[in-house]
């Protein structure tokens, strides 16, 4: 079989894999997205391993190490958005950017009409 046929699966996947991360907001795809990529390298690694005829299979072995990385690093991300969304109740990673930075949402300022709490306590002591 010529190497062609799945280096051109492997770039197909590849760069669904970079439109995934690069296009979605939820952080869920976009660990979908890093899968993506690295099943991609794993596929290249298992198709140079067979063309080049290594004999200690090189390729193979660094592809198992890279399916156990994966297999950790999804796991510990879906502990990461999990314990996230649990805080924030989203995992729209704009959102959380935005709060990051410091963008509040007006009901985290006070607006909630208690004088006490907020903007409006400030705003009762500036004009006092």
């Amino acid at each position: 079989m010529p190497v062609l046929f799945p280096l051109v699966v492997s770039s197909l996947l590849f760069a669904i894999g970079v439109y995934v991360v690069l296009a979605r907001r939820h952080a869920i795809l976009i660990l979908m997205g890093v899968e993506l990529m690295l099943n991609a390298v794993n596929l290249n690694l298992v198709a140079f391993d067979v063309w080049l005829r290594d004999a200690l299979h090189g390729g193979q072995a660094l592809t198992l190490f890279t399916i156990a990385i994966a297999a950790a690093e999804i796991g510990i991300g879906l502990a990461i958005v999990l314990a996230v969304h649990r805080n924030r109740g989203t995992a729209d990673i704009d959102r959380l950017r935005d709060t990051a930075e410091g963008h509040e949402t007006p009901a985290a300022d006070g607006a909630d009409g208690d004088p006490a709490t907020g903007a409006a306590a400030e705003k009762a002591e500036a004009t006092a």
